[in-house]
């Protein structure tokens, strides 16, 4: 057993705690890592505000990189010493797995999002003898080590500055997944992407660089829609003094456009995306409402070939691509750091208000 120091949400909606936690030695399957630095994302904190039926109290963090410590007798992967990131974890058996899509995993709801246990019920992770929820994403990596699943761990360079690379493990890979993996955007063709934070700002950079001719960035925070356009964007709409819609359609000569990018969880913008499509243009959801959000859609004007796809981080193979997003930042041909701040691990509360406040896109916490 190791002891450590975690950030524990004791309660829905309570702030992050630093508290002393013990981790179970790595099972067959699993590492321990020591973590260097771990990304916020949103879905942490829908869960710690009890949003999500996660067991509480429990660890969160699903962006980590580190260095592995150990390893269990049936890990190939990795090895003590290698530099690693972090990322969703998936069974590796089923269909979707096998067909190399596991962000589709027949387990993934309970073994990544609200189970907070491994698949026998147990959590890696104990509190003066009691289990707290973990295995978060197969990582829970708010905290100084983790015990992570071997499916949820890519090795890296040991070069690589793991305090710039946390985010690609779910942020990073869904933006860029949103437009590489499903739009695959021809030459010529129009994007629309509504959301500038860390999402929405990695779809813009992944755009960058496919033959779309056309990249609108829609957002209320002008200082967003600035960094949008030096990362990409041909043009931004400014939503809190401009209609989106009339500003697409002018944009677009009335053509619509050819694929979107919702990442706000907006009902509102999401309807206006699709309305926004050309025949055969694709909508992709990635912004989370709350459970049982629905939204209303004119069925005839989605009969010209129109679709709207649900997706989760990017539909991505992580063992592909997030060795080449590594690749991309070490080169500046992903310009991420564009996105981050960091703070140390102890802050975590003041990166949650800065994120929540808008004045942090990508909080990144670093540990000593």
């Amino acid at each position: 057993m190791t002891s450590t120091t975690a950030a524990v949400v004791e309660s829905g909606g309570a702030e992050f705690s630093l508290s002393p936690v013990d981790l179970d030695e790595p099972r067959h399957d699993e590492v321990r890592v020591r973590l260097v630095a771990a990304g916020l994302c949103h879905t942490d904190l829908g869960v710690a505000s009890g949003a999500l039926p996660f067991p509480l109290p429990g660890v969160l963090g699903h962006e980590g990189a580190g260095v592995v410590e150990a390893v269990g007798a049936g890990v190939s992967r990795v090895e003590p010493g290698d530099h690693v990131l972090l990322s969703f974890t998936s069974c590796g058996t089923c269909g979707n797995c096998r067909d190399g899509h596991p962000a589709y995993c027949d387990t993934w709801l309970p073994q990544n999002l609200i189970g907070g246990a491994r698949t026998d019920g147990s959590s890696p992770v104990t509190r003066d003898g009691k289990d707290l929820g973990g295995h978060f994403f197969g990582q829970s990596s708010f905290a100084q080590h983790a015990i992570v699943d071997e499916r949820s761990v890519v090795k890296v360079d040991s070069a690589a500055p793991l305090d710039l690379l946390a985010p690609l493990g779910c942020g990073v890979q869904t933006g860029v997944g949103a437009v590489w993996n499903v739009l695959q955007p021809r030459p010529g063709h129009t994007l629309l992407i509504t959301g500038a934070g860390a999402v929405g700002l990695s779809a813009v950079m992944a755009a960058a660089m496919t033959p779309a001719t056309t990249i609108i960035v829609v957002d209320r925070v002008a200082e967003r829609l600035r960094l949008a356009t030096e990362l990409g964007a041909t043009h931004t709409i400014d939503a809190s003094t401009q209609d989106a819609a009339e500003t697409i359609t002018d944009i677009t000569s009335g053509a619509g456009i050819d694929g979107a990018v919702e990442t706000t969880g907006n009902t509102a913008v999401l309807r206006t995306a699709v309305d926004a499509l050309a025949p055969r243009g694709t909508a992709v959801i990635v912004g989370a409402p709350a459970f049982g959000t629905e939204v209303a859609l004119d069925v005839n004007a989605m009969i010209p070939g129109r679709n709207v796809i649900g997706l989760t981080l990017g539909d991505s193979e992580t063992q592909t691509l997030i060795p080449a997003l590594v690749a991309m930042v070490q080169s500046g041909r992903l310009p991420l750091d564009k996105l981050i701040t960091h703070y140390p691990f102890e802050d975590i509360n003041v990166a949650v208000a800065d994120m929540v406040g808008g004045s942090t896109i990508k909080p990144v916490l670093r540990f000593q």
